[in-house]
């Protein structure tokens, strides 16, 4: 008798070849899915260097050195990257600072 070496009838072949699941779903490969995303928080005429650092501090948790080299970015250079992670991640900060009434964006990291 014949030996079949063919995946089981409940199996697909998944991207490596490797027998995958029904019903797995893969994931294809996405080079934006790679690229974190940031969130960059803009000088303004309006808020104070050490609100801009509180905010840091007390959104983030950074400690208070690094929210105010931070803060120093944006007043000095325009502004600064303040987190890096998933686009979805990067939205809900640019949204939190907005919260706080700063300028803020998030953008793919280049």
């Amino acid at each position: 008798m014949p030996t079949d070496t063919s995946a089981p009838p409940s199996a697909v072949a998944g991207p490596t070849g490797a027998p995958q699941e029904e019903g797995d779903v893969a994931v294809l490969d996405r080079p934006e899915a790679d690229t974190p995303w940031v969130t960059l928080v803009w000088n303004d005429p309006v808020n104070l260097m050490s609100y801009v650092t509180w905010v840091l501090q007390t959104h983030f948790g950074y400690p208070r050195a690094k929210a105010e080299r931070m803060m120093m970015d944006v007043h000095t250079r325009g502004r600064a990257v303040v987190s890096t992670g998933s686009r979805e991640k990067m939205e809900a900060d640019t949204e939190a600072m907005h919260g706080y009434g700063l300028w803020a964006t998030f953008s793919k990291d280049t």
